[in-house]
């Protein structure tokens, strides 16, 4: 386990490594400008010169290689550098926000997966069925549903028409502190949403996984041995099931990464989505690469914890192979 985890690092740095030049390369191709972005309605005013001594100022008149080189350099050291869009310094900007987006996905992650897995194995115990037909169609339909689409509706429905949840922000309105309570109540619609964008996918693995295992011969056997039901599905069918389940866990991290920036701008959750999406329209190259090289850095995450649960959960499977 540890020779493969060490391989994977070493493998990412040269990942991280690309991906933050493709975001420079990128961001250089950019038709916005980022002086006159950070210089806000100031810029309309502004001399040439005033407009030259402030790029120079923040670094964006250096040609592409040297900017990406010198921003590397800093970050080698702890220093991301500072955001010319939020005027604030890009490790403040991420620690101020990526605890929010991280409970927010984790939150939903886990519905998904607990939720999924159990309509799973419910619908693989009678294939046809019609608890099957209803939980397959629906899963279907929200797999082809939109999640900002999805948060819309929840809004209206909920907030709206019902008015028992809250439609954004992390606390009430009239609120002065934040409350685990507050926080509570406005995470339920996000989660929810950004949780049934996920579910489809984990319901399917599961139902098949589990559907196949219970035709097996080992499983027959337990059943001629006399194991009870109960036994049969959770100890030999479920077990066998999860496994396909469990190589999602990795691949779904981006669109989870994807789905949380949509459902935090529906809902104005205070993470990272509205950074993000400033740090894009601005051309805001410290931020923007930093927030990048998390993103990838939590996929890259994901593919080793599937990888390893994969690993524990089917010992058949070599950590070394």
């Amino acid at each position: 386990m540890a020779r493969m985890a060490g391989r994977r690092l070493l493998l990412a740095a040269p990942v991280l490594l690309a991906v933050t030049f493709a975001v420079f390369a990128v961001a250089a191709l950019s038709p916005f400008d980022p002086v006159k972005a950070y210089a806000g309605s100031a810029g309309l005013t502004a001399t040439r010169a005033e407009l030259d001594q402030l790029r120079a100022n923040l670094g964006v008149d250096q040609p592409l290689v040297r900017r990406w080189w010198d921003w590397l350099g800093s970050a080698l050291t702890g220093d991301l550098g500072t955001s010319a869009a939020l005027r604030q310094p890009v490790a403040d900007v991420i620690a101020e926000r990526v605890g929010w987006s991280a409970l927010l996905a984790a939150t939903a992650f886990a519905a998904a997966v607990l939720a999924g897995t159990v309509l799973g194995v419910l619908a693989a115990r009678r294939p046809g069925g019609p608890l099957d037909r209803t939980a397959s169609a629906l899963a279907y339909t929200l797999e082809a549903a939109p999640a900002f689409w999805l948060g819309l509706l929840a809004v209206w429905l909920f907030s709206v028409r019902l008015g028992v949840l809250p439609s954004g922000g992390l606390t009430d309105a009239d609120s002065e502190v934040v409350t685990a309570g507050q926080v509570a109540r406005h995470l339920v619609l996000p989660a929810l949403v950004l949780g049934l964008s996920q579910l489809p996918w984990f319901f399917l693995y599961v139902r098949q996984g589990v559907a196949d295992a219970l035709a097996e011969d080992p499983v027959r056997g337990a059943r001629a041995r006399g194991l009870s039901e109960r036994r049969v599905l959770l100890g030999h069918a479920l077990r066998a099931g999860m496994l396909p389940m469990l190589t999602l866990i990795g691949s779904r991290v981006p669109e989870l990464i994807t789905g949380a920036l949509l459902v935090e701008t529906v809902f104005s959750w205070p993470g990272i989505a509205a950074a993000t999406v400033q740090a894009a329209t601005s051309v805001d190259f410290p931020l923007l690469a930093a927030l990048t090289v998390l993103a990838t850095a939590a996929v890259l995450a994901g593919n080793l914890l599937s990888d390893l649960l994969y690993g524990l959960a089917d010992p058949r499977v070599g950590f070394d192979g």
